[in-house]
């Protein structure tokens, strides 16, 4: 018959990765949409047992020059990224809070200050 080249361990460990990161994306998706608490509470839990293995895999196949990771990004990227981030949260927040305020959901006073901490 006809024999086919094994897998290597490099290769085998990347598909699972690969498999790995597209998992947790549909688990942080299905927690997202989740309306009941307690399913919601099962996929956060399955995605971060999942970001867990994730890691794992990503430390072991780093250490054994199987993973190349990107070059580093600039501080201040970074920081412009994560004042984008929190200005929108903020946004989202004070909309939400409208919205509830208008269907009488919580009083405006309540309201109160809807700022988001810096996380650094």
């Amino acid at each position: 018959m006809f024999n086919k080249p094994a897998l290597t361990d490099e290769d085998l460990a990347s598909t699972i990765l690969s498999d790995l990161k597209r998992v947790t994306r549909e688990y942080a998706t299905a927690a997202t949409e989740s309306v009941c608490p307690e399913i919601r509470q099962m996929f956060t839990q399955l995605l971060d047992s999942t970001l867990k293995m994730q890691g794992e895999l990503y430390t072991v196949m780093q250490q054994n020059n199987m993973y190349n990771a990107s070059s580093p990004a600039l501080k201040q990227e970074l920081d412009k990224q994560l004042k984008q981030y929190q200005q929108s949260q903020q946004q989202t927040n004070q909309f939400v809070q409208q919205a509830k305020a208008s269907q009488g959901q919580i009083p405006p006073a309540a309201m109160g200050n809807n700022s988001v901490p810096a996380y650094q």
